[in-house]
């Protein structure tokens, strides 16, 4: 797959992005290379071959999917001003 010129001018266009004509012709040649970089990626045979999460073997640190309230209510209305069984007490405001 190869870029023109016109393809970088319309992408450009619906990123909303200023490209001057010098700048689009350079941009061309980029997305070019890098499109031959991604193609030239494709050809590795990668059969066989896990997703790593790190260079060295280890399992993933998982934590329990559990829903809890946290238990920090007592912790997190400490310093409210009016506090009425856990929840933050304001004033009415009635315009």
């Amino acid at each position: 797959m190869s870029v023109d010129l016109a393809t970088v001018k319309r992408v450009a266009r619906l990123a909303r992005i200023a490209v001057s004509e010098e700048d689009a012709q350079r941009m061309t040649g980029e997305l070019n290379g890098i499109l031959g970089f991604v193609e030239q990626l494709s050809e590795v045979n990668v059969d066989g071959v896990e997703p790593m999460t790190s260079v060295t073997p280890m399992a993933m640190k998982k934590r329990a999917d559990v829903v809890t309230d946290g238990n920090k209510a007592d912790d997190i209305v400490a310093n409210a001003p009016n506090e009425d069984r856990n929840f933050f007490l304001v004033p009415k405001v009635v315009e």
